[in-house]
């Protein structure tokens, strides 16, 4: 048989021109209301086109759209008149609405718009959803994806661009002092990604070379040369053999010291342990030094690393780097490297940084996240996340707290 073909006994599908009817019903949420109107409709036999259920504080809202009972108004009055009856026995609100067919179709263009708010008001909420609107797209669904840290929740669009939708929103975002990244929606929202990050300031709280340089007494100096390379005055590069020039002869044991002194950023390990059990593979590429990048792989269980390495001769640091420098085009090209190595496509991968040098990563990547990021960051990223909570980015993914949590109590059980 064909598949064109339909089986004997098949229902015909349904038309825009058949009747139907949405039935509505609204009141305290208790077990059994649901299985309680369905039993009441079956004695219609009528067909489920579409089911919407939603709790919130304690409050249930169930709507059901269903074919037009056979035997004309008489069998439709009689449908009413029980399910307003069975909804006042529970004390509930029923309303029932006629109509013809299904829900009307959705635009095309699809789009997964993600707010995080610390915290999420009205006004805020108010301005991007007629900034949705002003772009021609339509919100089909909305649903909360975390109460804390933060206050996140997606928004469904249809019918505008995932690109105008994400430049309008980004001005309206900025301007609101809200996070909102946007997303295609499609099967590749669930494929299998690869997450590169940074590390210092992003992974970590600190800064590598300035641990180093306390170590070193050089704090003021690694200081000065830092502040010239963000006037522009000097490139990454100059700027990184400027500072690990002022380590020479430092004790190699002190790479030690330095990694004790390491402070992951609130959320990094739920984040990484999340990513990791939805089979993302997670990666990170820093400026800093292998000599706590590798510490950090090991641990954190991460796929892959890459960082620039301290030059040690007969136990003490040269004042120099060995290999491949990692600078801001050596950041995109690892990208690049590891999402090849990953057998991912550039598209499905995810970067997360917050200094220029990780603005050519942001920018190839198939989603760049600015994590607490400077200004010139934030506005060519493609979204910001401006809470000092990494796990935050999994929002963006479409991960809710409550998955999280459940992941984390099965683990522990």
């Amino acid at each position: 048989m064909s598949a064109s073909q339909t089986p004997p006994g098949t229902p015909a599908a349904l038309g825009d021109d058949d009747p139907t009817l949405l039935v509505k019903i609204f009141g305290k949420d208790r077990p059994g209301i649901t299985a309680g109107l369905f039993d009441t409709l079956a004695a219609y036999a009528v067909d489920v086109i579409d089911i919407e259920q939603i709790v919130t504080r304690g409050r249930i809202t169930l709507c059901v759209l269903v074919t037009a009972p056979e035997g004309g108004p008489g069998a439709e009055g009689g449908l009413r008149a029980t399910v307003h009856s069975w909804a006042e026995s529970l004390r509930l609100q029923a309303e029932i609405i006629s109509g013809r067919g299904d829900n009307r179709p959705r635009g095309t263009g699809r789009s997964h718009v993600t707010v995080l708010g610390h915290p999420l008001t009205a006004e805020s909420t108010a301005a991007i959803a007629a900034r949705i609107t002003g772009t021609g797209g339509n919100i089909d669904r909305i649903f909360r994806l975390a109460k804390y840290p933060v206050t996140a929740v997606e928004f469904a669009v249809s019918g505008a661009g995932t690109e105008a939708l994400r430049t309008a929103l980004a001005t309206e975002a900025a301007a609101l002092g809200v996070d909102v990244a946007v997303v295609a929606a499609g099967l590749q929202r669930r494929a299998q990604r690869l997450v590169v990050m940074d590390v210092d300031s992003t992974l970590i709280q600190d800064e590598v070379i300035e641990l180093f340089a306390a170590h070193a007494g050089c704090e003021a100096e690694v200081a000065e040369v830092t502040a010239r390379a963000m006037r522009g005055e000097l490139d990454f590069e100059q700027s990184l053999h400027a500072r690990v020039a002022l380590l020479a002869g430092l004790d190699a044991s002190v790479a030690e010291k330095v990694r004790a002194e390491v402070r992951l950023t609130p959320g990094a390990r739920t984040l990484i342990r999340t990513l990791k059990r939805l089979g993302y593979q997670v990666g990170v590429v820093s400026g800093g030094f292998t000599q706590v990048t590798d510490d950090l792989r090991e641990r954190l269980g991460l796929d892959f690393a890459s960082a620039n390495t301290l030059e040690i001769v007969d136990g003490k640091l040269t004042g120099r780097v060995t290999g491949e420098i990692v600078d801001r085009a050596g950041k995109a090209r690892l990208l690049r490297r590891f999402a090849a190595e990953a057998g991912v496509p550039l598209s499905q991968t995810v970067a997360i940084g917050d200094g220029a040098n990780d603005l050519d990563m942001l920018n190839a990547a198939g989603l760049g996240v600015a994590f607490n990021a400077k200004p010139v960051v934030r506005e060519a990223a493609h979204t910001a996340v401006n809470v000092p909570f990494l796990d935050t980015v999994l929002y963006l993914l479409g991960v809710t707290r409550e998955e999280v949590e459940a992941a984390n109590t099965h683990d522990h059980e």
